[in-house]
């Protein structure tokens, strides 16, 4: 299940909830739109309490809000298959430079390192699974679709597995942050698209652990949002509309 923080913990989605309420009068339209569609989702998620799979999509459906940015852009016609780091990204490369934009402001903004704390004490064993699990590596499944060029999935995904173990050597957490949430936009993908069982035994491990780093990470995302509400945060991409 989501990592719950303890009811006095002002990562609780309740108490992130009240200071937004606090400070959402100093916020910009962008900001208040990121982070009440944010916490709308997140404050749901921390209610379910049966359903792993519901609560990984709600999850994942409330980090997108605060990064506003549309995943499902077309893929760029070009991969550089060479670059075992790129060939095994699974959101559209158009969005490259937006999602490691957005993870670096936010590691900027973390003057408390909790991001880094969460990485790599709180959930380093948890991730070292994740990333070293081929069912949510997307060439293993390009190739299982006999989709040409994706027969050397298995080298790729030892090259990942390089880049991978560079920045754990590193602690490079921002780049750790991109190949996880990398691999999560995968487990993303086969619930949203129909690609898995509910409640299949076949990617328990996957959607408990996707839910657990989510539920944790999600709520110190906002937090430091909130935190710096004159950062330059771009309108989402679905804005209110007046009638």
């Amino acid at each position: 299940m989501p990592h719950r923080y303890a009811d006095s913990d002002p990562l609780h989605s309740e108490n992130l909830k009240a200071k937004q309420r606090e400070l959402r009068d100093g916020f910009s339209l962008t900001l208040t739109l990121r982070v009440h569609r944010a916490l709308s989702w997140l404050r749901r998620a921390v209610k379910e309490d049966d359903d792993l799979d519901v609560q990984f999509i709600m999850l994942w459906i409330g980090f997108n809000a605060a990064y506003a940015g549309d995943l499902d852009r077309a893929l760029d016609d070009q991969e550089d298959a060479s670059n075992a780091l790129d060939a095994s990204r699974s959101y559209p490369n158009g969005e490259r430079g937006r999602f490691r934009q957005f993870f670096h402001a936010l590691l900027q903004m973390d003057s408390r390192h909790r991001i880094y704390d969460l990485i790599w004490n709180r959930f380093p064993h948890e991730i070292r699974l994740l990333l070293d699990n081929r069912y949510v590596y997307r060439p293993f499944w390009q190739a299982q679709r006999g989709e040409p060029g994706y027969d050397n999935w298995q080298q790729r995904f030892n090259g990942a597995k390089r880049a991978v173990a560079h920045a754990l050597k590193e602690q490079d957490t921002l780049t750790l942050l991109e190949i996880l949430f990398d691999r999560l936009y995968v487990l993303r993908n086969q619930l949203v698209h129909g690609g898995a069982t509910w409640n299949s035994n076949a990617n328990r491990s996957q959607v408990r652990d996707g839910a657990a780093l989510l539920g944790c990470l999600l709520p110190v995302f906002i937090d430091l949002m909130m935190d710096h509400p004159h950062a330059d945060w771009s309108m989402p991409n679905y804005p209110v509309v007046e009638d």
